[in-house]
């Protein structure tokens, strides 16, 4: 997917040797996290909303230089790594940079969102299945081959937690013979944490466990 046209330009990046209380006013005027700074045309960084308050309105965007966070995506980078970027430094703007370094713009949080809520594994009807293995023991090459042979469609799948050595992940398949499905996973060692569709096997287990209670109330 080529995200390249998401590339905006609407605010243009300030130059080191503005003042603060410029960068203060565009922050007033608009909701963005950072703002690009620019030395001789070349990228330097980003002024992040918080500190431009923090400083005096009156010095130089240079003279807080050291406040500055350098961070940025070229122009290949993988949307999902786009949104890994903008998660990892806390803001609503990515700056862009060509393979020569140069600056061409910035992406805006939205738009890459928009891009995950276009994929299939969100607007897919499915079912969602959260799974549990050990860390070192789990294989998505195997759950995908528990998934086709149970005749159903992985829509996606991605680690959704960790705990201690154990690993969740988060699975959208077709709904088509989930309880079956589910069971495979189980004889493979797969702990079900959830499951979207009904389970069958964990009625049955329910079922059982209330008539054991209901026995041993007697």
């Amino acid at each position: 997917m080529d995200i390249q046209e998401y590339i905006i330009n609407d605010v243009k990046p300030l130059q080191i040797t503005d003042a603060v209380t410029v960068s203060q006013n565009i922050f007033s005027q608009l909701t963005y996290s950072h703002l690009a700074i620019m030395e001789n045309d070349v990228y330097v960084g980003c002024l992040s909303e918080n500190d431009a308050h923090c400083f005096e309105s009156d010095c130089a965007i240079k003279d807080v230089k050291y406040a500055l966070n350098t961070f940025f995506v070229k122009t290949d980078t993988h949307w999902l790594d786009v949104l890994e970027a903008f998660a990892q430094h806390d803001c609503n703007v990515m700056p862009v940079l060509d393979d020569n370094n140069k600056y061409l713009g910035y992406y805006e949080l939205k738009d890459i969102l928009q891009l995950f809520n276009d994929s299939p594994f969100l607007y897919e009807s499915g079912a969602v299945i959260v799974l549990e293995k050990g860390t070192a023991d789990y294989s998505f090459s195997e759950i995908t081959q528990i998934v086709e042979s149970n005749d159903s469609k992985l829509f996606g799948c991605f680690i959704s937690n960790y705990k201690e050595h154990m690993t969740q992940i988060t699975v959208k398949v077709n709904p088509a013979n989930v309880n079956q499905m589910l069971q495979t996973f189980r004889r493979y060692s797969y702990e079900v944490v959830s499951a979207a569709e009904e389970d069958s096997y964990l009625d049955n287990l329910k079922e059982r466990s209330d008539y054991l209670n209901k026995y041993l109330n007697m």
